[in-house]
């Protein structure tokens, strides 16, 4: 107990420090609101605009979920096709790996031009950002089982689902679970770019129209907020791998504490 408390005091220290840092640069260089803030200014935005930023972020929240719901369905998946196929790998692979190459915040007028302004095309842009590192944690992941795992499976008579399940995925699941807390920060990323093209309504569209108004004190009190969203996803992610596989915590907190 005393060691998450000690551990949760480094993260807030370092908070505690920017803000200083931050409002002594205001202060000292005497740098205008226009440019940047006070961050007392920002919290008491947040506190005047609490509804209004609230009512866009659930808009932000259900667009980036959706993405990652997508991601995780059709990138574990796709990676399990892929590490069974070793000619469907060599086919698909250098595609998918040319696919990250563009530029998603290019793609995304295109995607709207095609399949319209609804939420469909917002939820394929974060899948388009947020999908790869699912991907290719879970290739990584099914394919570092050590050959003594096969041989054991092998001398039991496992068939291949029972391989898969019992042996397999057990051992990938730490690489799906760190895959999914980076997709989960994309996500937050790629439905900020997704409302920034054809959306009234939403954070990135709030981000747009704090920049054309020059309102620097609501571009912040936006950006804070999807801080937070971002970070609460992070570690809902993270509770939910102690839970379905509290032994690798187990093993990752006693080599912290050694």
């Amino acid at each position: 107990m005393l060691n998450r408390v000690i551990s949760c005091l480094y993260p807030v220290s370092t908070l505690a420090a920017l803000l200083l840092v931050w409002y002594a640069a205001v202060k000292i260089f005497r740098v205008p609101p226009y440019l940047l803030p006070l961050p007392g200014d920002v919290i008491q935005r947040m506190r005047e605009d609490f509804w209004f930023l609230l009512h866009h972020s659930w808009i932000t929240i259900y667009i980036t979920l959706g993405g990652f719901v997508l991601s995780i369905a059709i990138g574990v998946p796709l990676a399990i096709v892929l590490v069974a196929s070793r000619v469907l790998e060599r086919a698909v692979m250098p595609w998918l790996i040319l696919s990250q190459t563009f530029p998603k915040v290019a793609l995304a007028p295109l995607i709207v031009v095609w399949f319209g302004l609804g939420l469909g095309p917002k939820f394929a842009i974060t899948f388009l950002v947020a999908f790869f590192p699912i991907l290719i944690s879970t290739i990584v992941g099914l394919r570092s089982i050590e050959r003594e795992m096969l041989e054991l499976a092998s001398s039991v008579r496992a068939n291949t689902l029972q391989m898969f399940f019992h042996f397999r995925l057990p051992i990938a699941l730490p690489n799906i679970f760190a895959g999914a807390k980076v997709s989960i920060a994309l996500s937050v990323v790629g439905a900020v770019i997704a409302e920034w093209v054809g959306a009234n309504v939403g954070l990135g569209y709030l981000l747009l129209q704090a920049n054309a108004n020059l309102d620097t004190t609501l571009l912040f009190a936006v950006l804070i907020v999807l801080l937070i969203i971002g970070v609460v996803f992070y570690y809902a992610v993270e509770f939910v791998e102690r839970l379905v596989i509290p032994w690798h915590s187990t093993i990752r907190l006693q080599n912290v504490t050694a």
